[in-house]
């Protein structure tokens, strides 16, 4: 037996991984206790007007990244890809 059962994960990654639902729910709460949620949009909103960063972070998060597209050209030769997509 090799003990993999008794694994937590990679050995140099102890404790690594995503946190949990929970915990990341503690981490919102004890930053809304810090951050004025109102104040953080206005200084966003400003920054957005000044850096394109800003404002594709908030584009990213309000409505989400666009599709992405892929445009092959085969110089009509026959191609045969397989495409896998995960997520949405």
């Amino acid at each position: 037996m090799d003990g993999r059962k008794n694994n937590s994960g990679t050995k140099g990654n102890k404790g690594g991984g995503r946190k949990t639902k929970a915990d990341e729910l503690k981490l919102i709460e004890r930053l809304d206790e810090i951050i004025d949620k109102d104040e953080a949009l206005q200084t966003l909103a400003k920054m957005a007007k000044k850096d394109f960063r800003a404002l594709q972070l908030y584009l990213n998060y309000r409505w989400g990244k666009p599709k992405e597209k892929m445009d092959i050209t085969t110089n009509e030769e026959s191609l045969n890809i397989p495409v896998i997509r995960f997520g949405k």
